[in-house]
């Protein structure tokens, strides 16, 4: 395999984008060809069912910078960039979409925010946006402002498809799932903490439909919640899970104590009151008692896979004297 370093690689997930990819593939190699950069543009067919991987095997021929991956099915976008970003070679690193509303002419700004300006991640802001309101612009939006508040990263795009990034940080993260989404996120969590932002022109979709549907609402969530976890409590879920267990055990203690207590004073004094399994309250403390204590227990036993993980001893080491 040729190691050679490059200026930049490009990593383009696509799936049955068959219209679009010559016309793309010219614009983006003119664009670079007079910025006088050495590239490559890597395609990763997601496992499309249309002509796609002909029309790539047909454009290598004609232009050597262009690498091609196919996926035996479809896996996903994070599945696809993860692919393409343990290939690259470029020092700076873009992805962009395949469907042509990424702007290639973007590509030399955002090169020289992460080289002059020394940025370790450039998100394109989709400030103006070609897309339907009720379905995309609304929720993105929203999932945008969300998103800010709960990761600390002032972002007004965080899904926008065009960005670029320094080599070590694609090397340094893990994209599965829908986490895409959240690669900003991922690269705050690995110590990469400036992360800038540029207004990207959104062009109207030329060929094609989009391939998100409405499961995105119900996916990005729940990948929102599996980074925040992941992030803060990935190397010590005991943090998250001891502590929750413990309040919610202590909670059903207390009641069951007062109840026991109560129970005790009135035997003491002669008074006749109902037997503590009559009460709801000891069926509400024996069940926090169990919650916390199952609790725990899964805290205890992620603390255990934790440190018995390949990974337990991968630290990222900035620089050595």
């Amino acid at each position: 395999m040729n190691n050679e370093k490059l200026d930049i690689s490009v990593v383009i997930p696509l799936l049955n984008e068959a219209e679009s990819l010559t016309e793309l593939s010219e614009w983006i190699i003119r664009v670079l060809e007079n910025d006088k950069k050495s590239f490559e543009i890597i395609f990763i067919d997601d496992g499309s069912t249309d002509n796609s991987w002909e029309i790539i095997e047909n454009l290598k021929e004609k232009f050597p910078q262009i690498r091609g991956i196919k996926f035996r099915r479809n896996y996903g976008k994070s599945a696809a960039l993860q692919v393409g970003f343990e290939a690259c070679r470029g020092d700076v690193v873009f992805t962009m979409d395949a469907d042509l509303q990424d702007d290639p002419d973007e590509l030399p700004e955002l090169y020289k925010m992460i080289v002059e300006q020394d940025y370790d991640i450039v998100s394109g802001w989709k400030k103006v946006r070609h897309d339907p309101v009720l379905s995309k612009n609304i929720p993105s939006k929203f999932y945008n402002f969300v998103v800010r508040k709960m990761t600390k990263i002032k972002l007004h795009d965080m899904n926008c498809g065009l960005k670029a990034y320094k080599n070590r940080v694609v090397k340094s993260i893990e994209v599965y799932g829908d986490m895409h989404r959240f690669i900003p996120v991922l690269a705050k969590w690995a110590g990469f903490k400036k992360i800038g932002e540029k207004v990207v022109h959104h062009r109207e979709r030329k060929y094609g439909r989009t391939k998100f549907g409405l499961e995105r609402f119900i996916r990005g969530p729940l990948d929102l919640m599996s980074v925040m976890f992941i992030s803060k409590f990935g190397k010590r879920p005991m943090h998250f899970f001891g502590v929750l267990g413990t309040i919610v055990f202590f909670i059903g203690f207390a009641i069951s104590l007062y109840l026991g207590i109560n129970k005790l004073v009135a035997v003491n004094r002669g008074i006749v009151i109902e037997r503590i399994t009559q009460n709801p309250f000891f069926y509400l403390a024996l069940v926090s008692m169990i919650i916390g204590t199952l609790l725990f227990l899964t805290g205890f036993l992620g603390e255990l896979i934790s440190r018995s993980a390949n990974d337990r001893n991968v630290y990222l080491i900035d620089k050595k004297i």
